[in-house]
């Protein structure tokens, strides 16, 4: 049979001979070829899928990392992803998925790095001695050292208390004075971890318990004597410390001393806050003795027992020192005893750039010694005596003093009984003087 000449539908009307051509109808009208996954995203669509036992990533390229990364699901093993996939979306999803709150700021805008540490965080937090296994924190270590600069701890679990059984009426007379069955230790033991985390800086610790409801005990917040031992040998091992935040834990005097006899000579603990505790003046001299040796520059100890004796050992510390730039001492009893001699130190001290002495009982003594340090110093920056019984003639030794300063940029006299001319004539100094700082400042921004 020849075959005809024109092609198929030549002598049809153009839409019947397309009805005709066309031999494949799609049941979806938006099909269409380029919808066809590519074999290669096909093949990276199997490597997240079977990323736990194949955890190809390394050999692929940019644009595949991030297809990869962008569905790999946030429940894989640490071990798998810790040390394969570097700060990324990943982590972001991770964080994400897990805490509702996600402030990367906080963390030098590491995603990495917020996840290990929240999450090493929460380990701790939820430790129960003798309950959880150490290996529990020991097997993350390997994994989250290398990110973990900082851990804020905001609780710490103590032993679950066993009930007790009913002694037999020779029971208490035949049990040993020397017999201990309680817990191996009180909390969490802090000195099978630190000197692991070879790039801590940072270390915030409440001793404490939160949400515990009506079974509320006073030994849910504080730190035992074990707990401060080991605690101080932890941190005499933690060579890269820079600030230690110890607070609202109980810490007397005894506790002090030991944390300090451990921390003399830190090579880099540069910020010390043991405030809201019970130290007195035993712990205050010790503290002296550690600004003797140490490199510190930010001391707080405010809302403590400090009281004069404790106070001048502070004070005999600070006219030889030549690091500290910060001392918050609010919230003790000074008094003027220990407000002078403090004043006293600083008329040898070139360094310290900010003192509060908020709420310490200090009276107008105090203020003519500290009038005279405004006169001397060109480095005190700010002062703050708030909340102290200053009076009239404290208030005019203040005064006099700011008329010859032109460092101080902060001045805080509120609730002292100060006149209110002197109030605003400090004031008005105050603003003079930051006017000055802000001149300064700019000045140097232009010549660099």
């Amino acid at each position: 049979m020849a075959r005809s000449p024109y092609p198929l539908g030549a002598n049809l009307n153009p839409a019947e001979a397309f009805r005709k051509m066309r031999r494949i109808i799609a049941e979806d009208p938006d099909w269409h070829l380029n919808l066809v996954p590519s074999l290669s995203n096909l093949c990276l669509q199997s490597i997240v899928s079977n990323f736990e036992e194949k955890p190809i990533f390394e050999v692929l390229t940019p644009i595949q990392k991030d297809f990869v990364l962008e569905r790999l699901s946030t429940s894989l093993p640490l071990h798998v992803t810790a040390n394969l996939i570097s700060d990324s979306v990943y982590w972001k999803r991770c964080c994400e998925q897990r805490w509702d709150i996600c402030d990367v700021s906080h963390y030098g805008h590491s995603w990495k790095r917020m996840f290990f540490e929240r999450h090493l965080e929460d380990i701790i937090e939820l430790f129960i001695p003798d309950v959880t296994e150490t290996k529990t924190v020991l097997q993350i270590v390997p994994l989250c050292k290398n990110y973990v600069k900082r851990l804020d701890i905001s609780q710490l679990l103590p032993p679950i208390k066993e009930p007790q059984k009913e002694e037999d009426e020779y029971g208490s007379e035949l049990a040993s004075v020397n017999e201990y069955d309680g817990p191996s230790m009180d909390h969490f033991d802090f000195n099978i971890l630190l000197n692991k985390l070879t790039n801590l800086e940072e270390l915030h610790l409440v001793y404490r318990v939160k949400q515990c409801g009506m079974n509320f005990e006073g030994k849910m917040f504080e730190m035992t004597d074990r707990d401060c031992e080991s605690l101080a040998k932890a941190l005499k091992s933690c060579k890269t410390l820079k600030l230690l935040r110890l607070r609202l834990s109980h810490i007397e005097d005894k506790k002090c001393r030991l944390l300090v006899k451990y921390l003399l000579d830190h090579p880099s603990l540069r910020e010390l806050d043991f405030s809201h505790n019970m130290i007195g003046d035993r712990g205050a001299r010790a503290i002296g003795k550690l600004l003797t040796r140490s490199k510190l520059e930010i001391l707080n100890v405010c809302d403590n027992d400090i009281r004069g004796p404790g106070a001048r050992a502070i004070a005999h510390a600070l006219s030889k020192n030549s690091t500290l730039l910060s001392i918050n001492l609010r919230l003790n009893r000074l008094r003027d005893e220990g407000g002078q001699a403090i004043g006293k130190a600083l008329l040898n001290n070139n360094t310290l750039l900010h003192l509060h002495l908020g709420a310490n009982e200090v009276t107008g003594p105090t203020a003519i010694v500290l009038s005279e340090v405004l006169v001397q110093s060109h480095t005190l920056r700010s002062i703050n005596l708030s909340c102290n019984n200053l009076g009239v003639d404290g208030g005019k030794a203040l005064e006099k003093a700011m008329s010859h300063n032109t460092s101080v940029t902060e001045c805080d006299i509120r609730l002292t009984e100060v006149d209110e001319q002197s109030i605003s004539f400090i004031n008005q100094v105050v603003r003079t003087n930051q006017r000055l700082e802000e001149e300064r400042r700019a000045q140097e921004l232009k010549t660099k």
